[in-house]
C-alpha cells in the first residue's frame, strides 16, 4: 500500500515515510493511565492524538489493532523504584481494596475518554492480569546475562547491557553523564549495583498490599516491564508505532527498548517511537505530583479555579488539535474561546453540506476545470498536514480554507454553477471525513431540554390564553410525539411523561 504518510521517530530523530512491518496490518501501543486518581487535561492529549492517527491510519486502509494499558501496580511515588504503589497508597488512605481503586478510576477515565470522542483502544491489557507474562521476559532477560537477583528483587544491570548495547539512545542520553548525575544517589539502594539499573520485579515488603508469588518470591513487577510484556503479548516482539508523553521518553520507554532487547525478543520493541509534547497551565507544566493540573471532570463541569468558563469535551478536543502534537499546548482561556468559537464554525460547516445543490433551472458552467482544480487543491492541502507528521494544526487550517469557499457557494448557490457536480461532491464528502472521522469531532447538543419543554409550555399557555385552539393542538400533538402530555390543572399547566 502505498500513501504520502510520514512520521517523525524519535529513536532516529528524523521523519521518514512510514511503513508497516506487515502491511496492511498495523500495530499501534499507547501508554495509558496510572489508575490512582482522576486524569487531568495533561492525561488527555496523547489519547487524542493517537486517536486521531489510528482513525488516519483505518482511513488509509490499514487495519489498525490499537492497544491502550492500563497500570494497576508497581508504578512507584518516585516514578523509579523507591517509595510506595501510587495505587496501593490511595487505597490505604481510602480504606478500600487496590482494585476497587483501580476500578473507580478506570471507569472514569474510560467515561472522559468517550466524551472527548476517542475511540475505545482495540485491546486495553491491564498489569496486574499480565503478571506471567511479566516473569516470563524476567526470566528470559535474566538467562541472557542482563539481569540478577537480590533478596528476592530483580535489577536490570544497565552498564552491563550497556557494553554493547546503546542505553539512552532513545532521549540521547549519555551513560557516563546519567551514572555522574547518580553516584550521590545510592544511599538507601544498597541491592542495586549501579544506580542506574532498574527494578524489573521488586520484592514485596510485609505491609504491601499487591502481591504475586514468583521464582524470586512474592513481589509484584516493575513499572517499566509491564509495557515490554503486554505490547509483546498483543502485538509481536517488534511492532509499528508506539506511543506515549515526552515525559515519558526516559527513564520508561529507554527502559522498554532495554527489557525487549535484553530479552529473546532482541528488538527495539517498536519501529517508530512517537511522543507528544507537555501541557502547561501558565507556562508551567501540567502534573499530579506538583499540583498544577486541571481535572477533566472539573474542566467539563466549570468547576476549575483557572479557568472561569465551562467548556465541553470537544472543544477541548478541538483545543488539542490546533497545535502540533510535537509542540507544547499551554493552557489559557483566551485559547479555549477561539478554539470554541473555531469547533462551532467546524459544526455550522457539517449541517452547511447537504444545503449546497445548484438551484432549479441554474444552467452550469460550460467550462468548470479552474474551479474544480482549484477546490480539490483546498481539499487535498488538507490532507498534505495530516501527511506531514500528523499536522492537524495544518490541517484544521486548511479545513478553514475549504469552509470559507463552501460558506461563499452557500451564500450564493448560484456560484455553483461555477463548479461541477463531482468536484462538489468529493470536497464535502472529504470535509466530512476529515471533521468527524479523522479529527473525531461530533456535533455536541448545546439546548437544555428541560428549558425547552418550559419555554414550549408558556408557548402553549399563551396560545390557550388568546384561544388559538389550532395552535394549542399543534402543540399538543408536538409533545405527545416526543412522548410528553400537557396537563391542564386547577394551579396551572404541568407535563407528565405520556404511559401509552
Amino acid at each position: 500500500m502505498e500513501h504520502p504518510l510520514s512520521l517523525y521517530n524519535t529513536l532516529t530523530r528524523r521523519k521518514a515515510p512510514f511503513e508497516p512491518l506487515h502491511a496492511p496490518f498495523v500495530g499501534v501501543y499507547l501508554c495509558g493511565p496510572t489508575v490512582y486518581s482522576e486524569a487531568h487535561l495533561g492525561n488527555a492529549r496523547g489519547p487524542v492524538v493517537f486517536d486521531v492517527l489510528t482513525r488516519y491510519l483505518r482511513y488509509l486502509g490499514y487495519t489498525v489493532r490499537y492497544v491502550r494499558n492500563i497500570t494497576d501496580v508497581g508504578h512507584l511515588e518516585s516514578d523509579a523504584d523507591e517509595g510506595e504503589d501510587k495505587l496501593a497508597k490511595k487505597a490505604r488512605a481510602q480504606q478500600l481494596e487496590p482494585m476497587q481503586v483501580a476500578e473507580t478510576y478506570a471507569h472514569r477515565y474510560h467515561h472522559h475518554m468517550a466524551q472527548l470522542g476517542n475511540l475505545p483502544p482495540d485491546i486495553e491489557p491491564r498489569a496486574s492480569g499480565h503478571i506471567t507474562e511479566q516473569i516470563t521476559m524476567i526470566e528470559e532477560i535474566i538467562a541472557n546475562g542482563f539481569a540478577y537477583e537480590v533478596n528476592g528483587s530483580v535489577y536490570f544491570d544497565v552498564p552491563t547491557y550497556n557494553e554493547n548495547h546503546n542505553y539512552g539512545k532513545l532521549s540521547n542520553r549519555n551513560i557516563d553523564e546519567l551514572l555522574a548525575g547518580t553516584r550521590d544517589n545510592l544511599a538507601g539502594q544498597s541491592e542495586k549495583r549501579s544506580p542506574l539499573d532498574f527494578a524489573l520485579w521488586k520484592n514485596a515488603s510485609p505491609e504491601h498490599i499487591m502481591r504475586w508469588p514468583s521464582p524470586w518470591g512474592e513481589g509484584f513487577p516493575g513499572w517499566h516491564l509491564e509495557c515490554s510484556a503486554m505490547s509483546r503479548k498483543y502485538l509481536g516482539r517488534e511492532f509499528d508505532i508506539h506511543g506515549g508523553g515526552l515525559d515519558l521518553m526516559f527513564p520508561h520507554h529507554e527502559c522498554e527498548i532495554a527489557q525487549s532487547q535484553a530479552s529473546h525478543s532482541h528488538t527495539d520493541e517498536s519501529q517508530v517511537w512517537m511522543h507528544n509534547n507537555m501541557i502547561t497551565v501558565n507556562g508551567t507544566k501540567m502534573s499530579k505530583s506538583t499540583g498544577n493540573f486541571i481535572t477533566l471532570t472539573d474542566l467539563f463541569a466549570g468547576t476549575t479555579e483557572a479557568l472561569g468558563q465551562v467548556y465541553s469535551p470537544m472543544v477541548v478536543r478541538f483545543f488539542l488539535l490546533q497545535a502540533h502534537y510535537r509542540s507544547p499546548v499551554d493552557v489559557t482561556e483566551e485559547g479555549l474561546q477561539a478554539a470554541r468559537k473555531g469547533y462551532r464554525k467546524l459544526m455550522n460547516g457539517l449541517r452547511l453540506l447537504d444545503k449546497l445543490a445548484l438551484p432549479e433551472g441554474t444552467e452550469r458552467a460550460a467550462d468548470t476545470e479552474k474551479a474544480d482544480s482549484e477546490l480539490r487543491k483546498m481539499t487535498q492541502d488538507c490532507f498534505v498536514g495530516l501527511n506531514d507528521d500528523l499536522n492537524t494544526a495544518r490541517c484544521v487550517a486548511s479545513l478553514f480554507n475549504v469552509l470559507r469557499k463552501l460558506n461563499g457557494y452557500g451564500a450564493n448557490l448560484a456560484t455553483l454553477a461555477n463548479v461541477s457536480e463531482a468536484a462538489l461532491l468529493e470536497t464535502t464528502a472529504a470535509y466530512r471525513a476529515l471533521v468527524t472521522d479523522i479529527l473525531g469531532l461530533a456535533d455536541e447538543p448545546r439546548a437544555d431540554a428541560e428549558q425547552l419543554l418550559h419555554l414550549t409550555l408558556h408557548f402553549y399557555q399563551e396560545a390557550k390564553a388568546a384561544k388559538d385552539y389550532a395552535k394549542v393542538d399543534e402543540i399538543r400533538a408536538a409533545l405527545k410525539a416526543q412522548g410528553i402530555v400537557v396537563k391542564d390543572t386547577k394551579a396551572g399547566v404541568d407535563w407528565a411523561y405520556s404511559e401509552e
